[in-house]
């Protein structure tokens, strides 16, 4: 069992920058894949940013690419998002998830933290 604790979110201008964190309770945090996904209002939950649990490997969304940057601290159990260049279109909850290698889906999610960029 796996329990996801998002944090800093808030409001920021266009342009500006935001780092939201996940703590991640599990004595086995080493053994997942964690991912940022987000859901707008309105709209349908979508994946933002991954990273593998050596990792080896990230993965971001178009939207995301060359502005967003997903990192892990394995020694702390946290995962990050670095999200600068933040947008209007980027205002959304965040949420934290976190996935088995072995499992087809994230099993695991947070909360949720809500990210709101004002234009």
């Amino acid at each position: 069992q796996v329990q996801l604790v998002e944090s800093g979110g808030g409001w920021v201008q266009a342009g500006g920058s935001l780092r939201l964190s996940c703590a991640a309770s599990a004595r086995t945090f080493t053994r997942y894949n964690m991912a940022w996904f987000r859901q707008a209002p309105g709209k349908e939950r979508e994946l933002v940013a991954g990273i593998t649990w050596t990792a080896a490997s990230t993965w971001y969304a178009d939207s995301a690419k060359g502005r967003f940057t997903i990192s892990r601290d394995n020694a702390k159990n946290i995962v990050y998002l670095q999200m600068n260049s933040l947008k209007p279109e980027d205002t959304a909850v965040y949420y934290c998830a976190a996935r088995d290698p072995s499992s087809p889906q994230y099993d695991y999610w947070g909360q949720g933290t809500q990210v709101t960029v004002s234009s």
